[in-house]
């Protein structure tokens, strides 16, 4: 029998929304994430048919292999599914919708978009007091993209991120609100708190290896990435440590129960366990394939950190999963 402690403020029934059309604010918004995938699968589009544009000369995306083709295509597809996502969330059919379809792609957008809006900015940032300059072994290094690319993509990518984040969040209290309402309540079983010790600890080593190379430690690195370190890959390091560190903290304070209200440690839970663990996938994948950028391939430690990433995301989100399968109906 669950007893898991409510709010009082939240004991009002959370009934199943039925469907409307969206308000003006939330068109806008449509109509911005929309418009927000235009220069990403552009990019790709011509990429796939045969375009160089903002590819160098040198670059090894002028005459890319069955990796590189197989890799666009699927990027332009995920890509896609955000047009899709963005409709599903906004138009009167998307509520009736099965929640894992829905839930998995949220999961993994917000994984991928999570360090891109926490990163790019910090970049950003960065460049403006003076910090960001490229090294010297960064420019003696084949050219890869032209510059002005990673500043339209991520700049798409970021609007993305805030946009479905601004779409999802009213969508999601709608259907699923009870989730996380009231507070944590009880403790979780001792297997679960095992599960949440294990995602701590995993994210706590992967963020402090990740806090050694924001710093500039060169220790497992390889000979050129550590040449290459500059302030964008600090940022870059930084912000993945921040995210193993939320969702080891997270997974320990649903497991542990208490007055906390939910909402806190189910947000550090959900977007630390998406950004590790897709964020780890994706480069444990993208490590398989040509180095994009001319350089040596990633070490062994590096790979580890991944897999540690992985290891983190896949726990944190055991328990996560564990916590909302027990939460009482509004």
């Amino acid at each position: 029998m669950n007893t898991r402690e409510r709010h009082p403020s939240d004991l009002t029934d959370v009934k199943r929304p039925s469907p409307s059309r969206p308000g003006t604010g939330r068109r806008i918004l449509r109509a911005v994430a929309l418009a927000a995938t235009v220069p990403y699968l552009g990019l790709k589009t011509v990429w796939v048919c045969g375009s160089h544009l903002g590819i160098p000369e040198g670059s090894v995306l002028r005459e890319p292999g069955p990796f590189l083709i197989a890799a666009n295509s699927v990027t332009l597809a995920m890509d896609a599914c955000v047009i899709l996502l963005v409709l599903v969330l906004t138009r009167p059919w998307g509520i009736r919708v099965p929640g894992p379809l829905l839930t998995v792609p949220v999961f993994v957008a917000s994984g991928l978009l999570t360090p891109i809006l926490l990163g790019f900015p910090g970049q950003l940032l960065v460049r403006t007091l003076g910090f960001g300059t490229e090294p010297a072994a960064g420019a003696a290094r084949e050219p890869f993209l032209d510059p002005w690319v990673f500043h339209v993509v991520y700049t798409g990518f970021t609007v993305q991120g805030l946009a479905l984040a601004a779409l999802f969040v009213p969508y999601a209290r709608k259907r699923w609100g009870q989730a996380w309402r009231g507070v944590t309540g009880e403790r979780l079983p001792s297997s679960t708190g095992v599960v949440a010790a294990a995602a701590a600890a995993v994210g706590l080593t992967v963020a402090g290896v990740l806090a050694y190379w924001a710093c500039g430690g060169p220790a497992g690195l390889g000979a050129e990435r550590a040449a290459a370190y500059c302030a964008d890959t600090a940022v870059v390091s930084a912000v993945h440590a921040v995210c193993a560190l939320a969702a080891g903290a997270g997974a320990l304070l649903l497991a542990r129960g208490g007055t906390l209200r939910a909402r806190w440690p189910l947000a550090l839970a959900w977007i630390g366990a998406a950004a590790t663990l897709s964020w780890g996938a994706w480069m444990m994948i993208a490590s398989l394939g040509p180095q994009l950028d001319g350089g040596e391939g990633p070490t062994a430690p590096t790979l580890l950190i991944y897999a540690g990433q992985m290891i983190t995301g896949l726990l944190t989100g055991t328990v996560l999963i564990r916590f909302l399968t027990t939460r009482r109906p509004g």
